[in-house]
């Protein structure tokens, strides 16, 4: 094992794990179990676009901000990551999932208060927002928030461009035999048409990709799970038992123990929602709103959409059809789930939608390492970050990237650090904003 490997086993060890897991539960009491009691018209607020009646800041609406973020988390985490923890932690990997995603809700909420709450405009005047500014301005250490922003540049040119780009290609290559310098022309131009123009275009393109790519999985999964449909209240009894039980061994699959379980579950499922790694805020920065409440609430809709949604069609697909007794792994044992209803039209349906979730990947995380950059350098990197980011993806086309994905993976656990501490240390603006929120829902109530 190299040195590298060793650092990214460490840094997401089981205390990364806990302590991303333990600030969620932690700010969920601490917030009262907010996220269950307003998910409906969290939901209801988030996909239904609108503008504030009255004038406010920020640069695109609070759908467009939901959905760039949505564009940056549902990824190949989806699909390859659920496949990888039910693969070797079993189905009761499923359940842990599930915890991360609920009490990540509460995680991905007091981010984007924060993220609001302490946004400031460049001399563009485009907003400009994230843990590196609620650390910095919030907090007051600069310092810290530059640690963050550091790490988050970083970790964008390798989970958030280069990573994405080859997946991509092998996608393309292995389905249709499509030459991978091919792919990475075509990638490169599409990648530098969207982002040239900002969060407004990247935000643009977000709110027509994301819909349509979740919605085409979902449908495809269901679709299977109908098709098993006698078989989803077993797959719903055997997370749940395996969950605390130790999984026994099945088919191919060797069988795991409970912490096997626990950590693959909770680390696959903190991986693809993202929540307290501090990336999203970003996104929620730039949402036109003089509430951080209500932006905030929007924003915590992504995790459930990611996690309890898009995550459980895989996870689903994946045990009910009982392919997870098989000896496979990753989008393997996915395509495999889907094969038992599509037949041979599973791999190019599993194939679409992993292209899809890459791209949109790689347009969300520009702007996020774009906005890091940006508090680094200063404005006048923008354009030289856009022009480096278009040239990298089509190398990343065309590499092989295990050292890149290990120091990326490295850099993505590490900005989860400065950011757990803005959040703790900034827990009463957190409830003083939710309070002032929860009291206009009320009067707003009594009125009506």
């Amino acid at each position: 094992m190299s040195l590298l490997e060793s650092i990214d086993r460490f840094v997401w060890g089981l205390p990364l794990i806990f302590l991303l897991l333990g600030t969620g539960l932690y700010l969920t009491i601490k917030l009262k179990f907010l996220q269950f009691r307003i998910l409906i018209p969290s939901l209801r607020l988030a996909l239904i676009e609108r503008r504030e009646r009255e004038k406010a800041d920020g640069d695109i609406s609070h759908f467009q901000a939901l959905m760039t973020a949505l564009s940056a988390t549902v990824g190949t985490g989806n699909i390859v990551g659920v496949a990888t923890a039910i693969s070797i932690g079993g189905p009761g990997a499923m359940f842990w999932i599930w915890m991360t995603g609920l009490v990540g809700m509460a995680t991905k909420y007091a981010e984007a208060v924060l993220a609001v709450k302490y946004r400031t405009t460049n001399k563009y005047g485009q907003m400009c927002g994230g843990p590196m500014y609620y650390i910095s301005r919030g907090m007051g250490v600069k310092g810290l928030g530059w640690l963050f922003a550091i790490f988050a540049s970083v970790a964008a040119f390798g989970i958030g461009n280069m990573v994405q780009a080859n997946s991509i290609a092998d996608a393309m290559n292995s389905a249709w035999r499509i030459n991978p310098v091919s792919t990475g022309i075509v990638l490169s131009f599409l990648t530098g048409l969207v982002i040239i123009g900002g969060i407004k275009s990247i935000a643009r393109t977000a709110s027509f990709l994301s819909p349509f790519m979740i919605i085409l999985y979902i449908l495809a999964g269901l679709m299977v799970l109908f098709a098993n449909i006698g078989g989803l209240l077993k797959a719903f009894l055997l997370i749940l038992k395996d969950a605390f039980t130790p999984a026994a061994a099945c088919g191919g699959f060797v069988g795991a123990g409970i912490m096997t379980t626990i950590r693959y579950g909770v680390a696959r499922g903190l991986f693809s929602n993202e929540s307290g790694l501090g990336s999203s805020p970003i996104a929620a920065a730039a949402a036109v709103t003089r509430n951080p409440f209500r932006q905030a609430i929007v924003s915590m809709t992504q995790t459930f959409i990611d996690t309890i949604v898009v995550c459980s069609i895989t996870g689903l697909v994946i045990v009910t059809t009982g392919v997870w007794c098989s000896d496979l792994t990753g989008v393997n044992l996915t395509t495999a789930g889907m094969k038992t209803f599509f037949k041979s039209f599973a791999d190019d349906i599993v194939t679409i939608s992993l292209i899809l979730f890459a791209f949109s990947t790689i347009l969300g995380w520009c702007y996020y390492g774009e906005k890091s950059i940006e508090f680094i350098l200063g404005e006048s990197a923008i354009m030289p970050y856009r022009v480096l980011w278009t040239i990298m993806v089509f190398f990343g086309a065309l590499s092989k990237l295990e050292t890149i994905w290990t120091l990326a993976d490295i850099m993505n656990g590490f900005m989860a650090f400065p950011n757990l501490i803005g959040l703790i240390s900034l827990r009463k603006e957190i409830v003083e904003e939710t309070e002032k929120g929860m009291n206009s829902i009320e009067k707003k109530s009594e009125k009506s």
